[in-house]
């Protein structure tokens, strides 16, 4: 081969690599911008933040402190923490129990029925949060729709004093994440090996056997998915507890709403935007562990 021959090829060799490397950079590119300007920068404000002081005024003096996270170690903050990982791990467990066997019987249909299921699951999430959270809000009222239902049928015989409690934050928040459960519980169920089943059914096992030592291992990307999409989201949720809660049921997420825009306490509220973003990592490391990451996608 000749020298020109071997130097024509190396340009086009050359040649060939920018041609796969611009669109890789051009398509790169824009979503690292976005991150940045949008994620990274916004965060790394909120960790600076966190370790100054609130001034007389309500704004922000650039003195460092580590005041902001000794705050957080008090009992009052520690009992709202332990409440919103409580009614988190509450929500995160119910929406598994009801999720799962709905995905399942979803999953045991044809295509077609099952892409029409899930959009059965996912139509009233396509109206307005506020509106649904409003209409639990008069149900639950002393004269709204269920208290009269049951006292009709004589089941109570008084109204149920439920609105503004603990149970009615938990029913919003199941209501608001139901579908979160569904969806990477129906992609793992999907993709489970049949022949496996069936090869435990012929050596003797019963179906809880099979489920428990076949079913359950196959789907535990889905539920780790199901626990992170439900668990992270109920932690800072702020509106449903806002709503549901009356004022009386005091969350994380409510808690840094409040140091935000009410008592203006910008650094103190910083500190625990960072707590969620810690325990959300914490969450993501372990999912890298035992899911994977299309096991939140529905297709």
């Amino acid at each position: 081969m000749s020298s020109n021959t071997k130097a024509s090829l190396a340009i086009g060799g050359r040649k060939g690599g920018l041609r796969g490397k611009i669109p890789a950079a051009a398509t790169a590119g824009p979503v690292s911008i976005w991150m940045i300007i949008f994620v990274m920068l916004p965060l790394i404000y909120i960790l600076v933040i966190s370790f100054m002081t609130r001034n007389v005024y309500g704004g922000i003096d650039y003195d460092f402190t580590l005041e902001n996270y000794k705050e957080l170690l008090q009992p009052l903050y520690l009992n709202v923490i332990w409440k919103s990982l409580k009614l988190a791990f509450l929500t995160t467990v119910v929406c598994l129990l009801i999720g799962y066997p709905l995905a399942y019987w979803i999953a045991s249909k044809p295509s077609k029925t099952s892409a029409k299921l899930l959009m059965l699951v996912m139509i009233p999430y396509w109206t307005s949060s506020l509106v649904r959270l409003y209409s639990l809000n008069l149900m639950a009222m002393p004269n709204g729709f269920l208290n009269v239902f049951l006292m009709k049928l004589n089941i109570i015989s008084e109204p149920l004093d439920i609105l503004y409690s603990d149970t009615m934050v938990v029913f919003g928040l199941l209501t608001a994440m139901l579908p979160f459960s569904v969806l990477p519980l129906y992609s793992s169920i999907e993709k489970l090996d049949k022949s496996l089943i069936e090869a435990s059914k012929d050596l003797g096992a019963n179906s809880i056997t099979t489920f428990r030592k076949v079913t359950i291992p196959q789907t535990m990307p889905g539920i780790v998915g199901c626990v992170l999409l439900v668990f992270i989201p109920s932690l800072g949720m702020y509106y449903v507890p806002e709503m549901l809660g009356g004022g009386k049921v005091m969350l994380i997420g409510t808690l840094v709403k409040n140091q935000f825009l009410v008592t203006k306490n910008w650094p103190f509220g910083a500190s625990l935007a960072i707590l969620l973003i810690m325990i959300t990592l914490a969450m993501m490391w372990i999912y890298t562990r035992v899911g994977k990451l299309d096991d939140l996608e529905v297709c």
